[in-house]
């Protein structure tokens, strides 16, 4: 039989952001006990709404698979006694696994023969295996912050209300803490029923929607964009797009009804980002555009219910809208009577953190780090005026009202205050570019000066809370730096600059000595850091489809310019999967093992006198040039084609020559032999982390 199963967790509003993780749990965490407990199902589908979490199962077994196993008792030497009688190791087996002499037999293992016990398991009723987990699967889904309520020790992102769970057209019970499961759900708060009976999983849809719920996530985000953008036609323009504003409002509402206002002629004059921020940010509008991007005098917001006193839902939102943007235009006007400049002294009272000084004094580190930044590139004179303006204004704007008042608007304001101010369109632009990449997918500098202020920023923040020990643990990242870390090497990796990260890190920390006066450890926090950078650098190259173990390889090559391992892992993937690899790395991985004892590169060629070293030796000599001259020009393919060549060599050389001898000299100089072709080969890559 095919078998549906419906769960509705019912709770109080559950924030937008929090719905998506919290379904993928419920989706991840039912199919794994549906699996440990043997029931077989052909789909699992979640939805949700701002007041419910939903689980549909469908095409499930009507009970769990029979399991059958054999079981490893005790040795049969002490299973009897010497009359043949079960002993008490035998019968404690035997009552532990519910099983009786007729279920055990004898089975030889490493040469003793140890009792078995066949069990057999007889599967239970699906119902009755989904009443005993159900309660389990919620508890499991865990949250950023989660709360609790009502005297009771189950934590949730909101509290729990209700609990609906259908097996069919049957109540599959179970209690969660005091909140019986039940075949009752809600309709929408104010124009649903209070209480809904779902007599069978066929109709939950249909009966919900009917109670001004549509439950699906995706219809309701469809019935969002199709309504809205038939408004904004009939106006001659188009929703500003924004996917990320478009899922927070499909969770927020259980019945979207699209409704479109009017922005008074006289807020259009304000800078675009001033009118959208508020909107968007603030009151969750959708801003509406002309074909050329033009803003537009309307919006769209979207009502959690249906089109009763529809022109009074308009009227009311067009008001708080003209509030906000009232606000707006005061602190714009009253921000540009001052020149950005004239910002730059109260950044002296504002705290960057306790231990790493002001916002003053961050932008006089950041001056500096994104110049050395800027020397190591050899950018032109000029960029460099711009990258040493751009540093000393990017904090600027942080102590406007406006950006004081609207967060959201950091690098924006400052951007625009600049233009106002008279500074150079490029300046300008570095002053916002300093804070992007925002968020995984955000757009990148397109400016040198921008791109090298993002850097210098970020390293700057990595450095200064890795040097007073708050390091980003499993769940806490508070100062977000995996994100900026990523947006380094987005940044590097887009421009293709050869930067060496481990002397910036080294002068970043040595600036904090300097300015800051800042006591740490000094080679150990730059080790922690380059390792925490190296981490992100090998879970990109991993998402970016390199394999593991070659992004291990050329990490451990000890290089700290990504943009050169990216070359490396790129062209070194194609190897993988060539004839006779396996053999390749075996030979390669007897070298690194003893190099390691190599006391120095040196050879003595006087000192070669088996034929096999001699080989060797004057095999390396024939490719060393062509391999380093590989590597300089980046062919780092070509290099591993050279170095290839070396196999044979290097077999017959383990083959037939003695490393470890008595005579010290010798041994030594075979051991440098080893060191000298190893040392090269890690110029590459580390080959002994490669698994074929």
């Amino acid at each position: 039989m095919s078998n549906k199963y419906l769960l509705e967790i019912g709770t109080e509003e559950l924030p937008a952001r929090l719905i998506e993780g919290a379904l993928k749990q419920l989706r991840d965490n039912t199919d794994k006990m549906l699996k440990e407990e043997r029931i077989g199902y052909e789909s699992i589908k979640t939805y949700s709404t701002p007041r419910r979490l939903v689980l549909i199962i469908e095409g499930l077994k009507d009970e769990q698979d029979t399991l059958e196993e054999s079981i490893k008792g005790p040795a049969k030497r002490i299973a009897y006694d010497d009359d043949g009688n079960p002993t008490k190791a035998l019968q404690g087996f035997m009552r532990g696994k519910n099983i009786t002499l007729e279920d055990i037999y004898l089975e030889e293992h490493n040469g003793e023969e140890y009792i078995y016990g066949n069990i057999v398991k007889e599967g239970k009723d699906t119902k009755e295996v989904l009443s005993n987990n159900m309660a389990k699967i919620i508890k499991s889904i865990v949250f950023p912050k989660s709360m609790k309520w009502g005297g009771k020790n189950l934590r949730f992102a909101r509290p729990i209300r209700w609990l609906v769970s259908i097996f069919n057209d049957q109540i599959a019970p179970f209690n969660l803490e005091g909140i019986e499961a039940s075949n009752i759900t809600r309709g929408h708060r104010f124009l649903g029923r209070g209480y809904i009976e779902i007599k069978s999983i066929d109709e939950y849809f249909d009966i919900l929607k009917d109670n001004y719920v549509i439950v699906d996530q995706n219809k309701r985000k469809e019935m969002i964009k199709y309504a809205s953008e038939r408004l904004v036609k009939e106006k001659g323009g188009n929703i500003l797009s924004d996917g990320g504003l478009l899922d927070e409002v499909t969770n927020i509402v259980e019945y979207p009804t699209p409704i479109i206002g009017r922005i008074k002629e006289e807020y259009l004059r304000l800078p675009k980002d001033v009118i959208i921020t508020p909107m968007k940010e603030q009151l969750r509008f959708f801003p509406v555009v002309s074909d050329k991007g033009r803003l537009l005098p309307y919006f769209i917001t979207v009502r959690n219910g249906n089109e009763d006193h529809i022109d009074i839902v308009r009227k009311g939102n067009e008001k708080v809208l003209g509030a906000r943007l009232e606000d707006a235009k005061f602190f714009y006007y009253d921000d540009i009577e001052r020149p950005l400049e004239d910002y730059i002294e109260p950044l002296k009272t504002i705290v960057f953190q306790e231990e790493l000084g002001t916002l003053y004094d961050k932008t006089i580190r950041v001056q500096k780090l994104a110049k050395k930044a800027g020397d190591y590139l050899e950018v032109g004179e000029e960029t460099q005026k711009n990258i040493n303006r751009a540093a000393y204004l990017a904090k600027a704007d942080l102590a406007t009202k406006m950006v004081n008042e609207f967060t959201e608007l950091q690098g924006r304001m400052g951007m625009e205050y600049a233009k106002q101010s008279g500074e150079n369109e490029i300046v300008s632009t570095a002053i916002y570019e300093q804070y992007l990449p925002r968020y995984s997918g955000d757009e990148l500098p397109t400016t040198t000066a921008g791109a090298l202020l993002s850097i210098a920023d970020k390293l700057d923040t990595i450095s200064g809370i890795f040097a007073i020990g708050i390091q980003p643990t499993g769940s806490q990242d508070p100062y977000g730096l995996r994100r900026q870390a990523l947006g380094i090497i987005n940044i590097i990796l887009d421009k293709r600059w050869t930067l060496n990260l481990g002397e910036l890190v080294d002068f970043a920390l040595y600036i904090y000595v300097d300015e800051n006066n800042l006591v740490f450890d000094y080679k150990s926090v730059k080790e922690e850091i380059m390792k925490f950078i190296q981490g992100r650098v090998k879970n990109m190259f991993m998402d970016m489809g390199i394999r593991y173990d070659i992004v291990d390889g050329v990490i451990s090559t000890g290089i700290d310019d990504v943009y050169d391992l990216k070359i490396r892992a790129d062209k070194l993937n194609d190897y993988l999967n060539r004839e006779g690899l396996a053999d390749v790395l075996f030979a390669f991985n007897r070298v690194v093992t003893l190099a390691k004892q190599a006391a120095t590169d040196e050879v003595k060629r006087d000192l070669l006198i088996e034929e096999e070293e001699i080989e060797l030796y004057d095999a390396f000599n024939s490719v060393e040039e062509k391999i380093l001259n590989s590597l300089d020009d980046k062919e780092y393919d070509r290099a591993l084609e050279q170095f290839i060549v070396l196999k044979d060599p290097i077999d017959n050389f383990f083959d037939n020559v003695m490393v470890m001898v008595e005579d010290e000299d010798i041994k030594e100089n075979r051991l440098n032999l080893l060191g000298k072709i190893s040392k090269t080969m890690l110029m590459i890559c580390d080959l002994s982390k490669l698994v074929k």
